[in-house]
């Protein structure tokens, strides 16, 4: 079996593939989350300038080089770069790498990485918006259901019962509280994105797991909310954070920690 630690050279040049792959990537979720944020189309279309509508070359599409080559400006009309493109296509490589040296040259790697490039458009989108695609939510789920088959252990109906659970534990609470706190608030508390986020990461993790999603992704939220102090641009609820990135966030994170976290917490009781 193929293992990124076969070598020192093939650790290396995988992992600076992954680098290349995950800065190239980060900049296809920028323009991504941008032209959804703004409802424009994304398939048939080139990239251009925001500023002077020009189409961008090659040379300057080049992730993290092109923007620090051109010093964070449009070569044409000198308008500023924002630089949210070079921290994404950083941290999108950071993101990409710590899945390969942590889950190996494996099937459920290559399904991390896609299912983190989903969540980072996501985060993207409702942080500027404050509403996340239900497109993006079922993105999440077929990942998860395209891969089931070769889910580790070799039992695909134990997996997606597993996921089931996780799935409704991470989202049935949370709908019942939102329920409860419309009423009681008489305005939307929690969006619905929010919930059919937790409902399709759900399907990734246990049930015990989930729970551990949950707890991760409100400590995420309030440190995303006093860091940022973002508020939603919706008109009719103006004083709501988008909680998607910190949903997001606590995903990526939970793929590594939920697991041994859980353990750690049922040895001892053991």
């Amino acid at each position: 079996m193929l293992s990124l630690y076969l070598s020192p050279f093939l650790t290396v040049y995988t992992l600076a593939l992954t680098l290349l792959l995950g800065a190239s990537v980060g900049s296809f979720a920028v323009c991504l989350a941008q032209r959804l944020a703004a409802g424009l189309p994304f398939l048939n279309s080139r990239s251009r300038c925001d500023a002077c509508g020009e189409t961008l070359s090659a040379l300057e599409l080049i992730p993290i080089f092109s923007w620090l080559w051109q010093r964070g400006r449009c070569r044409r009309c000198g308008a500023a770069i924002p630089l949210r493109c070079l921290v994404i296509e950083l941290l999108c490589a950071g993101l990409f790498a710590a899945l390969v040296l942590y889950f190996d040259l494996t099937l459920q790697t290559l399904q991390y990485l896609i299912l983190t490039t989903v969540l980072l458009v996501l985060a993207l989108v409702d942080f500027d918006t404050g509403i996340i695609p239900n497109g993006l939510n079922l993105a999440i789920f077929i990942i998860w259901l395209i891969f089931l088959p070769f889910t580790p252990g070799g039992n695909p109906a134990a997996a997606a019962l597993t996921g089931l659970t996780g799935a409704l534990t991470a989202s049935v609470p949370l709908l019942a509280l939102s329920l409860i706190m419309d009423r009681l608030l008489g305005r939307d508390s929690l969006g619905g994105g929010d919930i059919k986020l937790f409902f399709a990461a759900g399907w990734f993790f246990s049930a015990a797991e989930s729970l551990f999603l949950l707890i991760l992704s409100c400590i995420l939220g309030i440190i995303f909310a006093l860091l940022s102090g973002k508020t939603t641009r919706d008109p009719a609820n103006p004083a709501a954070f988008p909680f998607g990135p910190a949903i997001a966030a606590a995903v990526y994170l939970a793929l590594f920690a939920a697991a041994p976290a859980v353990g750690a917490w049922l040895s001892l009781f053991s």
